[in-house]
C-alpha cells in the first residue's frame, strides 16, 4: 500500500540523483549488511544500520533485542542514538539513514523525531514495514517527512534474512 505522499524512488533514479563518487547508497547499505551478518551471528534477527552525514558514517547499529532482553534495541535506534551522540545534538536533518530492512512503527518514527531527511532501505517487511508495506506513516501529516527509497541490495538484504530464519527451522 503505497500513497503518493510519500516520496518512494527507485534505486536507479536515486543513482542518478545522488552522485558522489565516494558514497554511493550501495557502500553505505553493504556496511549495514555487515553489521546485520554481525547480528546474525550472535542469534539476532540480521539487520544493520549506518547513518550518514555528508558522506561519512556517523552512527551505526545492529539489531540486540535477544541479548539485550529490550524490544527498544532495533538496529535503526542504536544508529541513530550513535550519531546524536556523535554530533552533539539529536536533530539529525543533515544526515541519511541506510537500513537493511524497511522500518518498523517505532523505527519510523524515530526517524520523523530525528529529523531524518532521507532513508534508503533494503527488503520490504511485509509484516511491520510502515514505509509502505504494511501502512506509510511518512504519509500522515506530520510535521517531517524524509525521502525514502527502497530496494538497495534488496535481494541480497532479502536473502540474508531469508537464510537466517530457514536456519531457525532447522
Amino acid at each position: 500500500m503505497l500513497s503518493g505522499r510519500a516520496i518512494i524512488l527507485d534505486m536507479e533514479e536515486a543513482m542518478i540523483e545522488h552522485s558522489e563518487a565516494t558514497c554511493s547508497p550501495q557502500a553505505f547499505m553493504r556496511r549495514a549488511l555487515a553489521l546485520a551478518r554481525e547480528a546474525a551471528g550472535r542469534g539476532e534477527v540480521p539487520v544493520g544500520a549506518v547513518v550518514t552525514l555528508r558522506g561519512e558514517i556517523v552512527g551505526e547499529g545492529q539489531n540486540r533485542r535477544e541479548h539485550g532482553k529490550s524490544a527498544l534495541l532495533h538496529a535503526e535506534i542504536e544508529a541513530i542514538g550513535q550519531a546524536c551522540a556523535r554530533l552533539g545534538g539529536w536533530r539529525l536533518w543533515e544526515c541519511e539513514l541506510f537500513v537493511t530492512l524497511e522500518p518498523c512503527p517505532m523505527c519510523a518514527g524515530a526517524i520523523v523525531n530525528a529529523r531524518i531527511p532521507r532513508l534508503v532501505y533494503g527488503a520490504r517487511d511485509p509484516k511491520a514495514g510502515c514505509c509502505g508495506s504494511v501502512v506509510d506513516l511518512f504519509a500522515l501529516p506530520f510535521n517531517h517527512r524524509p525521502e525514502v527509497l527502497g530496494g538497495c541490495l534488496e535481494e541480497e538484504c532479502a536473502g540474508l534474512l531469508r537464510d537466517f530464519f530457514a536456519e531457525l527451522r532447522k
